[in-house]
This record gives structure tokens, sequence and C-alpha cells, in this order.
């Protein structure tokens, strides 16, 4: 990612008030307090907040803001308050992630702080892409679209971000 660079994250939160209850009651092996990650169904892994933060500052991101999400991720407490009302109490609670993450989501938003790779030119960032429809590969890039020197098909570049969904042609 380029310096200045946006990264927006979320990730299962392992720290959340039910994982500490199950734990405390015996209902669960592994202690939400501890830092590594835990995958509690194949391929479904739950994180320590402070261990993600850690891995962010390590690769060179200053973390802006924290959110929690889900708060009252519990089915008795969704039948009987209307989803409203409920999505309303939790946009309350989301603002509080900066301070403490009890929830079973947290999202993250950082941003670069320096120069952690430089910035690869337009010719080596078009080795990574091949053409969706005919697999071509390299493909040739502007400042404002992705061409495809094969079958002709033109993909935006809308700032900064390579849209392959759906054909400019």
């Amino acid at each position: 990612m380029q310096p200045g660079a946006t990264f927006i994250l979320e990730f299962a939160n392992k720290l959340n008030i039910k994982s500490i209850l199950r734990y405390a009651l015996h209902l669960q092996t592994w202690s939400p307090f501890a830092p590594e990650s835990v995958e509690f169904t194949t391929l479904n892994f739950d994180f320590h907040p402070r261990s993600v933060h850690g891995w962010l500052i390590n690769l060179g991101f200053h973390i802006e803001r924290t959110l929690t999400v889900s708060h009252f991720r519990i089915g008795w407490l969704k039948r009987i308050i209307p989803p409203r009302l409920l999505a309303g109490i939790d946009s309350i609670f989301q603002w509080t992630g900066v301070l403490v993450q009890y929830s079973p989501s947290v999202f993250l938003r950082a941003r670069v702080a320096g120069s952690v790779n430089p910035t690869p030119e337009k010719k080596n960032v078009a080795a990574y892409f091949k053409c969706p429809e005919c697999g071509q590969s390299p493909l040739e890039i502007t400042d404002q679209q992705i061409l495809c020197p094969v079958c002709k098909r033109i993909w935006s570049i809308s700032d900064g971000i390579y849209d392959f969904r759906g054909n400019d042609q």
C-alpha cells in the first residue's frame, strides 16, 4: 500500500462477552484473554484486538479509528426488541471501540504511516492482473483505465481502485 493509503479491516473478536462468559463457565477450553488467534471452526478464526493492533503497527500502519459492532448478537434479544431500535442502540455503542472491544466484531481504519514498500510502477502492477474475460496477462494500464490487448475489453480505475466488476466498453 502507498504511504497515506487507508486500510479498513473487520475481524472476529475473541475477547467478546459471550466468549468470556463461556470461558468462565468452563464451556470452552481456549482463553479469550490469550493473544493468539483461535480457529473456532474450520477456517473461521477469532483474533485478540491487541494482537491485531500490534500486527498493524508492526507493518507500518497508524490506527485511526476502532468501532465495535454487533453488541447485541443474542437471539432472544433480537426477537423481543424491534430491529431498528436494536440497530440504533448498537450504533451508540460502536464508538466505545476506542476504549474497549468486547463485541463479536471489530472494525479498524488504519493508514499507512510511512513507506512500507515503494510504490510499484504501472507496468509492474499490470503483471498482477489478468483479463477476467479472456485470461490475457499482462494488461495495459493507464491512469484511468485497464485495457486487454487481446479481447479489447476496458475497465475503469477510479480513485486508484481497479474495477473489474463491469465492462466499461
